[in-house]
């Protein structure tokens, strides 16, 4: 999440109520997790083995709960609760807000968008031109659609992210700010969900179609022109590239990788990075070719059983 304008980092500290340590002129300029940061942004980090990984990034501003060397170019926030505060950063800079009534005063959309019975519309909402919306769909907050993007009935669009925190037991729910970003020419199929990133923006690329009952997690990055079929599910923060086809029932870890220009077959389950131009098959998916070679062997096995028993006869 980007703020509207630069915020000193004193004023930040002192709204936390934590330590600078390091330069203390500098100013922030968005909060995001630690897969998402860019410079400039704050992040924050509450386990010691993920210290060098935070102090690494690209992040300008850390928050942690032990005090360690400064590294050049970054500026710390010591606090005995480092997800409390980016928790509460979070809140502040984009604090929630019930829909209390069907289309957001805050929302802009373009005259000649078509917008069907009983869609909800959020506040800070951008619909292009030409864009046709489904009744019956929820569009969140900070979701922004292109123009000619077809929305079929029943769809979720910035729903929050399935994120949480474990602490003592207990899952503990991280404040989404992030954003969807729908490109121009993409069409969601119906019952389809779309989750906003944590920080960070989801983003479904240009031309890109979608079947009906996909479900996008949160920070997930689609390239241009692919096509999923029905019941794909993409698990949060993977990237994918362009011309990617994803068959019925695919599902995707986490975190991953797909290359362009690859397909997996139906049913298939990914659990690792994809190459470009590849096609794939089966659970855990694997090269299609190779996938095709293990089930025909897998068919010859009862006669090489038979064979071997009266062998030994």
């Amino acid at each position: 999440m980007k703020f509207s304008n630069p915020i000193p980092i004193q004023e930040i500290a002192e709204s936390i109520n934590a330590t600078i340590i390091g330069d203390g002129s500098r100013e922030a300029t968005g909060i995001n997790e630690i897969n998402k940061v860019e410079p400039g942004d704050i992040t924050f980090v509450d386990v010691k083995k993920y210290f060098a990984k935070s102090l690494g990034s690209a992040a300008t501003f850390i928050i942690l709960n032990e005090a360690v060397e400064c590294p050049e170019g970054k500026t710390l926030l010591l606090h005995p609760q480092p997800f409390e505060a980016y928790n509460y950063l979070a809140k502040q800079f984009r604090p929630f807000a019930p829909q209390l009534s069907p289309r957001s005063e805050k929302a802009i959309i373009h005259p000649t968008a078509i917008i069907e019975p009983n869609v909800v519309i959020g506040q800070h909402v951008t619909i292009g031109e030409h864009t046709h919306i489904q009744a019956n769909t929820v569009i969140g907050e900070y979701v922004t659609i292109g123009n000619n993007v077809i929305i079929q009935s029943n769809c979720t669009i910035g729903s929050d992210a399935f994120y949480y925190k474990k602490e003592e037991g207990k899952h503990i729910k991280w404040r989404s700010v992030g954003r969807v970003i729908i490109e121009d020419d993409v069409e969601i199929g119906a019952g389809c969900t779309i989750a906003k990133g944590v920080s960070g923006d989801t983003i479904i690329g240009q031309g890109t179609k979608l079947d009906c009952q996909c479900h996008i997690g949160h920070g997930v990055v689609i390239g241009k022109h692919c096509l999923f079929a029905a019941q794909v599910g993409i698990g949060g923060k993977t990237i994918i590239g362009d011309h990617v086809t994803l068959y019925g029932q695919v599902g995707v870890a986490q975190r991953l990788n797909i290359a362009s220009h690859v397909t997996v077959m139906a049913k298939s389950g990914v659990g690792k990075d994809l190459e470009e131009g590849k096609s794939y098959f089966g659970a855990p998916a694997i090269e299609a070719r190779e996938a095709y070679r293990e089930i025909a062997a897998l068919r010859q096995l009862p006669e090489l059983l038979k064979s071997s028993y009266k062998n030994q006869e």
